[in-house]
């Protein structure tokens, strides 16, 4: 893989005290990776933490990944754009999404379908009032979704789309839906371990929060999975959306995204010492020697 490519990481920080996680973002950022992007759910708001790290932060870009578009209203989410995009010099990118109705009820939220919840947030998000100083570098704004609906208001209204645990052939097919231009940021799951049982059973774990989820199944299904296969996680399903092996298989299996249309890989690194939970998506630890492996800087 060539270092230019853009490599990121998607990483919880729930795991980590403030003054950990500064050191640890601080030696991610040493190692020459393009961007930290931090989830939302029950844990640290992503807005505030990001605020706090691109302060502590010269060169690696941190940002929303994903913001809930149920949780923040479109000015709140334009103005906190702007003001860490003006006070980092450019180093934030918004990314939206519409979560899932299992995370959105339980916070009091009355779930709204997807397109039309974008749609109309993308709106007023475009026209929300701000009257502090605009950053000469505005934040980029990334659409999270797998689907094909959405991916198409990503290219109307964003700068690009984000996906999540999906095959390359979905990648392919949302390159085809956003024109050559837009940002395309795929999130891949991956494990340093060469070891087929070892690595499959742990992606099976790890990912077993998401393998309960519809909108997945949907997606899945178009590309002819069955039940069967994400009700077992089946080694097919798992080879199809997870990246495992030494770290020069890692390295060429990532390869194939880019190939597949990707203008940024983000890392999403499943832990074997990870206790990971079917209700849950945390993962708090840093996947230190995988990311010391396939670090730009090397």
């Amino acid at each position: 893989m060539e270092n230019k490519k853009k490599l990121s990481l998607l990483q919880w920080t729930e795991g980590t005290t403030g003054s950990d996680l500064i050191d640890a973002v601080q030696r991610f950022e040493n190692l020459g990776y393009h961007e930290l992007w931090l989830p939302e759910i029950f844990g640290r708001e992503p807005l505030s933490t990001a605020g706090y790290l691109l302060a502590k932060t010269e060169r690696v870009r941190v940002s929303s990944g994903i913001l809930n578009v149920f949780a923040h209203d479109a000015d709140s989410a334009a103005q906190a754009a702007n003001a860490l995009a003006e006070l980092s010099d450019g180093r934030f990118t918004l990314g939206l999404g519409v979560s899932h109705p299992v995370l959105v009820e339980p916070r009091g939220h009355n779930w709204i379908l997807p397109a039309p919840k974008m749609r109309a947030y993308l709106d007023r998000l475009a026209v929300a009032p701000i009257e502090s100083p605009l950053a000469k570098n505005p934040a980029p704004v990334v659409v999270a979704g797998h689907g094909p609906v959405l991916m198409r208001i990503a290219a109307e209204k964003a700068d690009g789309s984000f996906v999540f645990l999906q095959t390359l052939e979905t990648v392919k097919q949302a390159r085809g839906i956003l024109g050559p231009d837009k940002e395309l940021h795929v999130a891949v799951r991956c494990i340093l371990d060469a070891d087929p049982v070892r690595a499959r059973d742990l992606a099976r774990r790890a990912n077993a929060f998401y393998m309960s989820l519809p909108p997945y199944h949907k997606i899945w299904a178009k590309q002819g999975f069955t039940e069967k296969d994400w009700a077992d996680g089946s080694d097919d399903l798992i080879d199809a959306i997870c990246v495992w092996g030494d770290a020069e298989t890692v390295k060429d299996k990532l390869e194939a995204y880019y190939d597949a249309g990707a203008t940024h890989v983000v890392l999403y690194p499943a832990n074997p010492t990870e206790e990971y939970r079917p209700d849950s998506a945390v993962s708090k630890q840093w996947a230190w020697d995988l990311l010391e492996a396939l670090a730009p800087s090397r």
